[in-house]
């Protein structure tokens, strides 16, 4: 039986976007290495309120991997070390006994920060607002074999619908690029044909929305691959740039 844990957590605190930002040093003691990142947040937090301290701000909501609401950069990684994780579902196992754990939030320019770990990421849905979404009226489901579709089509449109618009791809990219999320969701689009008609007009209003809110470009580095919890192929991005020309962008 795997035995409880002590870490030292240096943790980004910063009131508010107008104020000053540092790390401050937590003491997290006998960690059930079963608990998940965000209980074991949880849990210094209930020692914070005892010592009528503040206690750290950072997202959550499902965890369940599923809203994308935790955004937590962990030892320098989106999410933390484990590949095709969310922070919520990183298990404290897969850190040692002693451990030093740098927690931070997402550093972009069209994410201000909010407080501590907490960032704005209602750019993603202004994206979504211009572009992201069928605007005819299909009614009720229809059966399944009404519109055939392609298998590979619906696969692949299947892996791009996995994007759950946390925000680590730019968290992780250099240049703070959008374009992992922006072209997931054109490419979840494009290939079903309830999505044929408004294709140009969606990946243009998408694409220069996402330049309106201080996105980079991509450079690819595939960082937004590496560390996305859905395991996105950055050939969405290949397939954004081709509806952007074919819309001429």
């Amino acid at each position: 039986m795997t035995s409880d844990m002590n870490l030292t957590l240096k943790v980004w605190r910063q009131s508010s976007s107008k104020s000053s930002g540092q790390f401050v040093t937590y003491h997290a003691k006998a960690v059930s290495p079963d608990m998940s990142f965000l209980e074991m947040l949880d849990v210094v937090n209930e020692e914070l309120l005892q010592k009528n301290e503040a206690p750290i701000a950072f997202e959550s909501d499902c965890r369940e991997g599923i809203c994308g609401a935790c955004s937590l950069v962990i030892n320098g990684v989106a999410h933390g070390p484990e590949r095709g994780t969310t922070a919520c579902q990183l298990h404290m196992r897969h850190f040692k006994n002693g451990d030093t754990i740098t927690v931070e939030p997402w550093r972009a320019k069209a994410f201000p920060l909010i407080k501590d770990l907490v960032v704005d990421r209602s750019a993603f849905d202004r994206i979504m607002h211009v572009g992201g979404y069928v605007s005819v009226n299909t009614g009720s489901a229809p059966d399944g074999n009404t519109l055939p579709v392609p298998k590979d089509d619906a696969d692949w449109a299947f892996d791009a619908a996995a994007c759950i618009g946390c925000g680590a791809c730019v968290a992780a990219c250099k240049n703070a690029s959008a374009s992992l999320f922006v072209g997931a969701k054109i490419s979840h689009l494009r290939h079903l044909p309830q999505g044929a008609p408004e294709r140009k007009r969606r990946a243009k209003a998408m694409v220069m929305q996402m330049d309106q809110e201080g996105f980079g470009s991509c450079t690819n580095t595939l960082e937004c691959e590496a560390v996305c919890p859905k395991g996105i192929s950055t050939r969405v991005i290949v397939e954004m740039n081709q509806e952007y020309m074919c819309a001429g962008g």
